[in-house]
């Protein structure tokens, strides 16, 4: 079982940060690992650590370099990172236990 989850994460991963899209797919595989450009650090930042505190005008500042599209492929890579990260963390303390 644990092959088929490691193989659909896996999956979910690369067509997220490796498909064509509004963001070059290393930029969003680095967000994914919360490596953020400088225009990007505050937003990734916050969605990584507190994502319950991302309002409209969080995005609202960043409207004038990136379009929708790529701030909702900010966020999405940013969220799969962490939650990958978190997942990994997870099953690690599993194994240890």
């Amino acid at each position: 079982m644990r092959s088929d989850l490691e193989a659909l994460r896996r999956a979910t991963l690369d067509a997220a940060l490796g498909a064509v899209g509004a963001l070059p797919s290393s930029v969003r595989e680095a967000l994914a690992r919360g490596e953020a450009p400088d225009a990007l650090r505050a937003l990734v930042g916050k969605v990584r650590d507190r994502a319950y505190e991302v309002t409209d005008d969080d995005l609202d500042a960043l409207r004038d370099r990136y379009t929708e599209d790529q701030l909702f492929e900010a966020v999405v890579a940013t969220v799969l990172g962490a939650a990958d990260a978190r997942l990994r963390a997870g099953l690690r303390a599993l194994e240890q236990a």
